[in-house]
């Protein structure tokens, strides 16, 4: 049985792209997830991977960290679930996005980080978050109306879970959006996987200081401290 350790579920956006992929492709797996910040969160992290940040995936004995090797993991452990598109030329498209994703976006995701309790409109937003969005919209638009589904290939894949973070952030800081690309925003909000990640995620009642510099704590919430590099990435 495979194993993925993840951060809380209200800031860890690296956790929901491999936790929203495996649950929505019905690929088996025990979850673990850590408070970030914790004593036990890099103890718990060393015994499995050298950088002490989430996520993890473990199969067996052998580990696998970081979001985008995590998935290509799955898509050779199995080839059966539409991880990514099957035809060739969508599939090296699906990639180059989420590796567009993976290493790009920086004032969008540094500037809105993910935080699925908050509402914060306008907080955050500057010129080159702007930039990033129109990237996106120009990227969405592009890609969305493939037959077979309302997702960015038509059916669900990892490109939908690589941006899906993305999503929590447009509608947490209430990022101005075309029609289709809102469509596509809610048909990631409507996946069973992501209600249940938002739905868990409502529950965690604790709060990370330096992801919500607009607002003092939650009464009822639990003060986490950390760095910018932490963990959550």
């Amino acid at each position: 049985m495979l194993s993925l350790y993840i951060g809380n579920k209200n800031y860890s956006s690296w956790s929901l792209r491999p936790w929203l992929l495996m649950r929505t492709l019905e690929i088996p797996f025990v979850e673990h997830r850590l408070s970030l910040f914790t004593d036990g969160f890099k103890s718990t992290l060393a015994r499995y991977t050298p950088v002490a940040r989430v996520p993890v995936l473990i199969d067996d004995d052998f580990s696998v960290w970081d979001s985008l090797a995590i998935v290509e993991y799955l898509a050779e452990r199995f080839p059966d679930r539409g991880v990514w598109p099957k035809d060739f030329k969508a599939r090296a498209r699906a990639r180059s996005i989420c590796a567009e994703m993976h290493s790009g976006f920086g004032a969008l995701r540094t500037q809105l980080p993910m935080n699925l309790e908050a509402h914060l409109p306008g907080k955050g937003w500057n010129k080159a978050v702007q930039k990033d969005v129109d990237r996106l919209v120009e990227m969405w638009r592009e890609l969305l109306g493939a037959p077979g589904g309302p997702f960015l290939f038509g059916a669900f894949s990892a490109a939908d879970a690589f941006f899906a973070p993305i999503v929590t952030r447009l509608q947490t800081y209430s990022i101005d959006l075309p029609a289709d690309c809102q469509h596509y925003g809610a048909a990631i909000r409507a996946l069973p996987a992501m209600q249940a990640w938002t739905r868990e995620a409502l529950t965690e009642h604790e709060y990370l200081a330096e992801d919500e510099p607009y607002r003092d704590a939650p009464a009822d919430s639990v003060a986490l401290s950390g760095d910018q590099n932490g963990g959550r990435r």
